[in-house]
């Protein structure tokens, strides 16, 4: 009887081993196989990511003409493309700066500073001007009150020369005096709001950035 129930505890222990032995792999095999479904459940994603999308288109550069009117829209535009560095701010910015200068330097006969500013045939127009003034024996005695506006109204690019036509809105008090220092003409007291169309030239490939004036005109 001992002998039987020994027998019998070691077929169940061989059983139990067996059993053992095959749910075991299989427990492992299923341990291996869940994550190898979870690394390409994760791959998918990632791949998707990697993947390259279409580039967006880059934004579009815009040259500032706020201060220009249509007319003038071609030609500004024909000038920057010629000229990177070419700023329509810019240019206005100086060509103010010009305009308050020039009119200084001849109201006081300047003709130094009028060379530098003005190309030949109009500094020559200044030049006369001061010498028929000189000759009569009068002074202007003239003050820039403001500029109220500077509008780019033509441009255009012939070749390598650009030239810019801007109105200036300003308003200028004008006195003239006779070579007694008496006044003859105008009231400082009483500014008169002056438009005047003013050219500006320069050879786009000239090292020099500086425009001259090359033509003056009333509005």
């Amino acid at each position: 009887m001992i002998i039987e129930i020994v027998i019998l505890a070691m077929i169940a222990a061989f059983l139990g081993l067996r059993l053992y032995s095959v749910l075991g792999r299989r427990a492992e095999h299923e341990e291996e196989v869940v994550p190898r479904r979870m690394d390409q459940a994760d791959a998918a994603p990632s791949m998707r990511v990697a993947q390259p999308q279409q580039a967006k288109p880059a934004p579009r550069t815009v040259l500032e003409t706020e201060n220009a009117a249509p007319a003038a829209e071609a030609g500004i535009r024909a000038i920057a493309a010629a000229s990177p560095n070419f700023d329509l701010l810019g240019f206005l910015e100086g060509a103010k700066s010009a305009y308050g200068m020039t009119l200084e330097a001849f109201w006081a006969g300047d003709k130094d500073t009028l060379r530098d500013l003005c190309a030949a045939d109009v500094y020559q127009g200044f030049s006369d001007a001061i010498d028929a003034r000189s000759q009569a024996g009068e002074t202007l005695d003239n003050r820039l009150i403001r500029i109220e506006d500077a509008m780019v109204k033509d441009a255009e690019l012939d070749g390598r020369t650009a030239s810019i036509v801007v109105l200036f809105t300003a308003d200028i008090a004008a006195v003239t005096r006779d070579r007694d220092g008496k006044v003859i003409a105008g009231s400082l007291d009483d500014a008169i709001e002056s438009r005047d169309l003013w050219t500006f030239t320069r050879q786009i490939d000239s090292p020099n950035p500086a425009w001259l004036l090359s033509e003056t005109d009333v509005d």
